[in-house]
């Protein structure tokens, strides 16, 4: 299958997704690309999923119609995101055309520091 990652993800996630074709939105210079642009230059290239961190993507884009499959992520966060790479790849080997998954992956938080307490 033939994946893009979208900009906001960290690119270590495009050599832990098995035995997929991935291509990251950076390495092919689509840089800035909003989002209907760069759905559609995702399947002129022939993509088959865009996997993205985009929390606003569902509500902007429609996909009746449409070859490419989205994964969305809840976080962007590698430290959180490579505790989730079984639920992503299975929600990449359940795309079809023109669907929509969201994969919860936890979020980022910060740890408020105790008062008194000086670093």
């Amino acid at each position: 299958m033939k994946i893009l990652l979208d900009e906001n993800l960290d690119r270590r996630l495009r050599d832990k997704l098995g035995l997929h074709e991935v291509f990251s939105v950076r390495c092919l210079g689509w840089n800035g690309l909003r989002n209907g642009a760069l759905l559609q230059s995702a399947e002129d290239h022939g993509f088959e999923v865009l996997i993205s961190g985009d929390q606003t993507l569902r509500y902007e884009q429609n996909l009746i119609g449409r070859r490419l499959a989205i994964v969305q992520l809840s976080s962007v966060e590698w430290r959180i995101l490579k505790n989730y790479l079984p639920k992503i790849s299975e929600a990449i080997d359940n795309a079809a055309p023109g669907s929509f998954q969201a994969v919860d992956c936890g979020a980022f938080s910060r740890k408020k520091e105790p008062e008194g307490q000086e670093y």
